[in-house]
Formats: structure tokens, C-alpha cells, sequence
């Protein structure tokens, strides 16, 4: 789907892309085809029983018939909005499900560069919007265009003169009509855009409300919100302007039309040219005309606002994702971990790690520690492919880790970072996140036990099934992080990466989760980054980090003997370790 394809055969592709249900659709139409035929005689069977009409002698057959087409117009038109509404709701239930599904296997990368609200917006508002044209306007735009073309057709058979005097009005219309709708499309479009930053910018206040009430920050994002709403109040206002100048015009329109069918078709009943009945008809089809090109227009208006939510849906679906079964299997996990002249930036001009070289062996811990903005937890993003090195390689063993499929290569790293996140939902739930299938309880027992959860976990009301809330704010830090240290347990990895895992606990808890940490690392391998000494002093070999470059590699004795930064480093954390 090409930028280069009209805007509606970007639609019309999206549209086919979900597969819509054919056959109801095609039964749709033709009940629409079929209530609008029916609404097309009812003027015509009307105009016959004014013509000839007696009390003493009603013809049935035109009662009748006028009975049956209004019948046929009642259910043919309840089941055609009915069919029509649940193609639209299917083809927008595929269509957030391709949102959802790319959503998900969108690099880290994306969403480093994107707002979580746009996302959000995209998958409802700009869906909502779809959905909105096919399940309310697209109807009445294909019936309201076999109506109008219709009622054209029988108004020029019951007399052509005075239908070519109602025609008459149409240039002028148009001249008007076309330019004040063009500047509507504009305004609608600018509209929808505004409303998705506007949304954009609620979501990421509210998701850190705490953090603006801690900064004393609600006098700006007030005048934030404000200035967002005040622009999509002027955007409304504009809005209300066209709507103010469109509305006496199209009734001024329709008065002047009016106006001449009264006189001129007066003219023509009175000459014998027209009967009263064909008059009335002529006046019954005029508003099957009118009534449904405000539909059309409706349509239309709507439909720009859809091309605008179809680019911006087709901009995320168009994008590459993490392809998950992509490579092969992990099948050895007998290996080291081997990076090799790794250089990485988010930036290519602001580069993060330069030419970084050192082998994390099979059942040794290697510890990380530099400098805040090291690269250190960077690093641990690239062994997880959240990230892919600029040059050089990272290897598992002989193999280079971008060889495996992504989840299989996930699966035998557990992660525990700083932030230790949790979701809103139980801490059982947040223990077996990610797992396949029913773990069994004693597990999950076993791996907050050595986690040192267990015991806190057992004194809550709910036990296991307590509601952590939204990212785990009923919990205190320590409590989340041992959560989070437990749900890595659970998974048995065969890496285990620990970045600052211990950094939120007490001295206590540290002590204990260490010891359960060592166990752990058994014949597993590990990297740990920690700014705590006691953390790192055991490690078989400990990588120094300075601005993206490796400047040691070493004991804690070794390097305390020959690196001066380390040096520094050791003895500030012994001060505060003491």
C-alpha cells in the first residue's frame, strides 16, 4: 500500500485486508437496493388514490399495494442495517486484532520514538472512526445514492419540464456548496489530528499522575491540557462557523426549489399537463432527493475524516516487526555468552557503546559496573535483541545470537531490572507472566521462597491472589523487586541477568535474597550490574565501563589493584555499604 495509491484505495485495501463476510454483505445491499425500490413506489402508488380517489369506491389494489411496499421498506430495512452493521463490526474486529498483533511485536525501538497514547489512539480512536463510516454513513451513502438517481429517473417520466426547473438551482448550489465542504474536510482532518495529540498527552499525565503531583507539577500540565483544549475549542469553532453557513444555505436552497415547483408545477396542473397526484408524488420524491444527499454529505465529510485514520492505521501495520519463529532453535545450552567489538547508539551520531569485547563463561557471574550512562543496562538490552548492535557480533557459544528465533532465545533468559514492572492483577498472575501453561502452586511457592517474597506474600489478606494494582503500587519497592526477582526464578533460565536487583531492599532482605541468588546462579550463566560492592565483590571476573568503552576486566582484587577508577569506585561503595 503505497503513498502513491488514492486515499480511498488505501481504504478499500485496508477494508479487504480483514476479509469482510461477502455474502452478508452482498445480501445487505440488496435488501437496501430493495427498501429503497419500495420507499421509490410509495410515491407513485400514492399519486394513483389522490388521483382517483372515492370514498365510496377505495381502490384496494393501490391501498394495498402501498401497505406492502411500506411492510417491505420496514423489514428489508431493519435487516440491511442489521447485516450492515455486523460486516462493520467485523471488519473492524480484524482490524484491531492486525493492530494489536503488530502492537505487540513492534521492536522496543518504536516505542522509544513514540508516545503510548498514539498508539492507544490508533487502536481506538482512529478504528472507532472506520468503523463509524462503514456501520453508520456507509449505508445510507449507497442508499441514499440509488434514491437520489431513482427519484431522478421517475421525476423526469412524471414531467421532465418541471424537473429540469428544479435542476436549474443545482449550479448555483454547487458553486456554494463544493468550496464550504472542501474547507469542512480541512478543518475535520485538523480536528483529528488535534484530539489524538490532545489524547496523547492525557494518557502519559495520568499514567505518572504521581510523579506530576511529587514535582508540584499540576500548574503545568494544567496550561498544557488548557492550551489543548483551547486549540480544539477554536478547531470547534471553526467547525460550528461552516455548519452556521451551510445550514441557511442549503434551507434557503430548499425554499427556493420549493417556490418553483408550487409556481411552476401550478402552471402545469392548471394546463392539464400534470395531475394534483403526480404534483404530490413530485413533492414526496423531492425530499427522497434532499434527504438523502445530506447523507451523502454526511458521508463524504466522514469519509475524509476515515482517510486521515486509514494513513495513520496503515503507518503502524505497514512496519516491520520482531518475527518471532524467525531462526532456529536454542538447542545447546552448554555455551558462554561472547561479545564481541559490540558498538551500539539509539542515535548513529551519539554512540552508547564503542567496540566492547568480553566473554561471560557457562556457570560464572560476571559483574557490570561504571559510571551512570555507562552502557551497562544498554548492554542488557542487546544480549535480550530488544536492540541490534551497530557492528560487531554477540555470540552463544559459535552462534551468533540473531541466529535463533527470538523466542526460543528469550525463553532461557530470566531478566530482572531496576524497575522491577509489574501489571495490574494478582502477584500470582504477575508471577507466571509470560509462562505456558498451569504452574503448579508448590512451584510458585518454592520460587518466592527463595526469593525471599514468600513469607510477606502469606501475611496479605488475599495471600498469592492480592490485587497488586496498576504497576504494582499497593506493593512497597523491596516487595515488587523480590517479586520481580521470583518470577525470573520461575522461569529456570539458563542466563540470568540482574540489573541493580537488589537495589530496593533492606539490608535484611538483601542478605537472604543473595544467598537464594547464589543458589540460583549455580551452573548457570550470569550477569549482574549493581552500583553495591557487596553485590559484585564475589564475581568470578567484573567488566568496568566507562563512557561505552571496556577499560578493565578483572577480579575485584585484581582490578582494585591496578584501576584507578574501579579503585574509587570500590572505596566510595564501601562507605556506603559500611
Amino acid at each position: 500500500m503505497t503513498d502513491m495509491q488514492p486515499k480511498w484505495k488505501q481504504l478499500l485495501q485496508l477494508i479487504r485486508a480483514t476479509h469482510p463476510p461477502k455474502l452478508i454483505f452482498s445480501i445487505a445491499l440488496f435488501l437496501s437496493l430493495l427498501t429503497t425500490v419500495a420507499g421509490l413506489a410509495i410515491p407513485l402508488l400514492a399519486s394513483r388514490l389522490i388521483d382517483n380517489f372515492d370514498l365510496n369506491d377505495l381502490n384496494t389494489t393501490v391501498i394495498s399495494g402501498i401497505g406492502i411496499a411500506f411492510f417491505v421498506q420496514a423489514v428489508a430495512g431493519g435487516v440491511s442495517v442489521y447485516f450492515l452493521a455486523k460486516v462493520g463490526q467485523h471488519i473492524i474486529a480484524s482490524l484491531r486484532e492486525q493492530l494489536w498483533r503488530k502492537l505487540l511485536v513492534l521492536p522496543v525501538s518504536y516505542y522509544d520514538a513514540h508516545e503510548t497514547g498514539d498508539a492507544v489512539s490508533r487502536m481506538t480512536n482512529d478504528t472507532g472512526v472506520i468503523k463509524n463510516l462503514i456501520t453508520e454513513h456507509f449505508t445510507g451513502f449507497i442508499t441514499g445514492i440509488i434514491s437520489v438517481v431513482g427519484a431522478i429517473i421517475i421525476l423526469f417520466y412524471l414531467d421532465w419540464p418541471l424537473t429540469l426547473v428544479m435542476f436549474s438551482i443545482i449550479p448555483l448550489a454547487l458553486l456554494f456548496l463544493i468550496p464550504i465542504g472542501k474547507k469542512m474536510a480541512n478543518i475535520s482532518r485538523n480536528l483529528q489530528k488535534e484530539t489524538a495529540g490532545f489524547s496523547a498527552h492525557l494518557t502519559r499525565v495520568i499514567s505518572e499522575v504521581r510523579l506530576v503531583k511529587a514535582s508540584n507539577a499540576e500548574d503545568r500540565e494544567w496550561r498544557k491540557g488548557q492550551s489543548g483544549i483551547k486549540r480544539l475549542y477554536a478547531l470547534g469553532l471553526r467547525e460550528g462557523v461552516i455548519q452556521a453557513l451551510m445550514s441557511p444555505l442549503v434551507s434557503s436552497l430548499i425554499i427556493v426549489v420549493l417556490v418553483l415547483i408550487i409556481g411552476y408545477g401550478g402552471v402545469r396542473v392548471t394546463s392539464g399537463a400534470m395531475t394534483p397526484g403526480e404534483l404530490a408524488a413530485f413533492f414526496i420524491y423531492l425530499f427522497q432527493i434532499i434527504m438523502p444527499i445530506t447523507q451523502i454529505v454526511v458521508f463524504s465529510t466522514q469519509f475524509q475524516k476515515t482517510v486521515g485514520a486509514t494513513e495513520k492505521v496503515l503507518s503502524i501495520l505497514s512496519l516491520d516487526g520482531e518475527d518471532f519463529q524467525d531462526g532456529s532453535e536454542v538447542n545447546s545450552l552448554d555455551h558462554s555468552l561472547v561479545i564481541q567489538k559490540v558498538s551500539f547508539g539509539y542515535q548513529p551520531e551519539a554512540p552508547i557503546l564503542e567496540d566492547v569485547s568480553f566473554t561471560a563463561k557457562k556457570g560464572e557471574v560476571t559483574a557490570i559496573v561504571g559510571p551512570s550512562g555507562s552502557g551497562k543496562t544498554t548492554m542488557f538490552s542487546l544480549i535480550e535483541q530488544f536492540y541490534s548492535p551497530t557492528s560487531g557480533d554477540i555470540r552463544y557459544g559459535e552462534e551468533p545470537i540473531s541466529t535463533y528465533n527470538l523466542k526460543s532465545w528469550r525463553t532461557i533468559i530470566g531478566y530482572v531490572s531496576q524497575e522491577s514492572p509489574l501489571y495490574a492483577g494478582t502477584i500470582k498472575d504477575n508471577l507466571t507472566y509470560g509462562l505456558d501453561g498451569d504452574i503448579p502452586i508448590e512451584k510458585i511457592h518454592a520460587a518466592a521462597e527463595m526469593a525471599y517474597a514468600d513469607t510477606f506474600i502469606q501475611s496479605l489478606t488475599d495471600g498469592y491472589e492480592t490485587e497488586v494494582g496498576e504497576r504494582g503500587i499497593k506493593l512497597s519497592g523491596g516487595q515488587r523487586q523480590r517479586i520481580a526477582i521470583a518470577r525470573a526464578l520461575l522461569r529456570d533460565p539458563e542466563i540470568l541477568m540482574l540489573d541493580e536487583a537488589t537495589s530496593s531492599l533492606d539490608s535484611q532482605s538483601e542478605i537472604v535474597v543473595q544467598q537464594a541468588l547464589k543458589n540460583l546462579m549455580k551452573g548457570r550463566t550470569t550477569l549482574v550490574i549493581a552500583h553495591r560492592l557487596s553485590t559484585i565483590v564475589d564475581a568470578d571476573q567484573i567488566i568496568f565501563l566507562d563512557k561505552g568503552k571496556v577499560t578493565g576486566i578483572g577480579t575485584h582484587d585484581e582490578l582494585f589493584q591496578q584501576h584507578t577508577l574501579y579503585r574509587d569506585f570500590a572505596r566510595q561503595q564501601l562507605k556506603t555499604d559500611v
